[in-house]
């Protein structure tokens, strides 16, 4: 959940091409072959696949380069390329799609390639091209001059994305992380591989559930202590915070001394390939243009959702990142719409993080700027606000005939659409009183047209050691008054 969606939304929209991130790693031309299977080969008993068309693609650090580009940010690349056909037509991607390659160096083996022959939907085969032996020297200094060029050129974030190709040497690593730490950079990693201490000093990095159980030996069918052992990597390598991806189980936010769960996004899984990649790129995007970390986990977690609903590696674009954090806002305000025992779940939940609830109540028909006025002054007395709602038929006892104008449902969807409101509970009695003795709010807050000994509730509240608050006013602002306004308006138009 966002904490601050409209600035993040209006970052996405306006800003993000402000940010600069340098992607360094190993980069790889991902081929596709896509063909139909109509029969058997006679020579084998394989499926004879006729080729209908080839993509072409980057892969590996170069998928999490098209990621950043797709979100709008600028990207420059550092890696290699071989000298041959593929390398050309990696760097032709990489460059079409809008990323800097003039850190790209060209190196005398083959660019890493991985060919997929596709028949309908199904991946029959996977070739991959490969030189695995060392990088020498004079290619790796080149690679970390560029490296250390691209730093020095406005980037805002760095992400390091390996894949165990040999491109993020220890060597590199501890010179890149040292550099970037220098120039306040931050420093984020998709790691690889058993063996993390290479990464020490980086700002975070981001494995998932499988990855983190290797490297920690810890079971990955017990979530508890895996977080744990993320606590004491964190502390081990002076990290700010790693970011596990639990898959279905959504990420965690694992800081020195605190973990936080994401749950995951309510979407179809169709294919996971590159979820890691988003990840990164989207988490590194918002760190670089100052996000709440928290948010900017949960922007990463939404770019998560969206791409695992397509089959294929596809990267994420800004407009669907956008449209995902609209469709987010609508299910939880629909979701702040709860009966008793999920808001006492809920209650109990916050409480357990030290949140402080308030509670206030009222018809809220025709709700207008007093209204948001006063419930903006109620939310700043806690860190939970919790509006009790009048049911139509406790809104027709309280203010007669015609009342109210807007029936419980809708009055209940708009106050779930302000941000200063956390929970919103019909209740049904001409007064709050046995809805506040059950959910025990620390503060009870009131109109100042009420005086402290005339709240309903006050002497309960004050009796587990709450407050009662009293908010001013806007002055002149009520339903009655905007419907004697409006009857007043209709009967002059009738009249002339």
């Amino acid at each position: 959940m966002l904490k601050d969606r409209s600035g993040v939304v209006n970052w996405l929209e306006s800003a993000v091409s402000e940010q600069k991130l340098l992607v360094i790693g190993d980069f790889m031309l991902d081929r596709y072959l896509w063909g139909s299977v109509s029969r058997i080969s006679p020579e084998a008993p394989v499926p004879v696949v006729k080729l209908l068309r080839q993509t072409e693609t980057a892969g590996g650090a170069g998928n999490v380069a098209l990621n950043a580009v797709g979100l709008g940010l600028q990207v420059a690349v550092c890696g290699f390329a071989g000298s041959d056909s593929e390398g050309d037509r990696l760097i032709e991607v990489l460059g079409k799609s809008g990323a800097d390659t003039r850190g790209m160096i060209r190196v005398d083996r083959p660019t890493i390639t991985k060919t997929r022959i596709i028949g309908g939907h199904q991946q029959m085969l996977r070739l991959d091209t490969e030189d695995n032996t060392s990088r020498d020297g004079a290619e790796m200094r080149k690679l970390m001059d560029a490296v250390i060029r691209e730093m020095s050129d406005g980037v805002s974030a760095v992400i390091m994305s390996d894949y165990a190709k040999g491109t993020l040497s220890e060597a590199l690593c501890a010179e890149a992380i040292c550099s970037a730490r220098k120039l306040g950079i931050p420093v984020l990693i998709d790691p690889k591989g058993t063996d993390y201490a290479k990464y020490a000093g980086a700002t975070a990095i981001s494995p998932n559930r499988l990855e983190l159980a290797d490297v920690s030996r810890t079971p990955a069918s017990d979530l508890d202590a895996l977080l744990c052992a993320g606590q004491k990597l964190c502390r081990e390598l002076k990290l700010d915070f790693v970011l596990v991806t639990l898959s279905e189980l959504g990420m965690a936010l694992i800081e020195p001394e605190s973990v936080k769960r994401f749950p995951a996004v309510g979407r179809e899984v169709f294919d996971v390939s590159g979820a890691g990649d988003t990840v990164i790129a989207t988490l590194a995007a918002g760190i670089a243009a100052g996000l709440d970390r928290e948010d900017a986990v949960s922007l990463a977690n939404l770019a998560a959702g969206a791409v695992v609903e397509k089959v294929g590696t596809t990267p994420i674009r800004r407009r669907e990142l956008i449209q995902a954090i609209a469709v987010e806002q609508a299910i939880e305000q629909s979701d702040k719409i709860c009966g008793i025992q999920d808001l006492l779940a809920r209650i109990a939940g916050w409480r357990a993080r030290g949140e402080r609830i308030a509670f206030t109540n009222g018809c809220f028909d025709l709700l207008h700027v007093g209204h948001v006025t006063y419930l903006d002054r109620a939310k700043k007395e806690g860190d939970k606000l919790v509006i009790g709602l009048n049911t139509d038929r406790s809104v027709h006892a309280l203010k007669g005939e015609g009342r109210p104008v807007i029936p419980q449902d809708e009055r209940a969807r708009v106050l779930a659409s302000l941000a200063s409101v956390d929970a919103v509970i019909l209740f049904d009695e001409d007064t709050p009183l046995e809805l506040i003795k059950t959910i025990h709010p620390d503060v009870l807050v009131k109109g100042s047209d009420y005086r402290e000994d005339q709240v309903v509730g006050g002497r309960e509240v004050k009796s587990w050691g709450g407050r009662v608050v009293l908010v001013p006013l806007v002055e002149g602002r009520s339903t009655t008054n905007i419907l004697k306004g409006a009857a007043a308006a209709d009967r002059s138009r009738k009249g002339g």
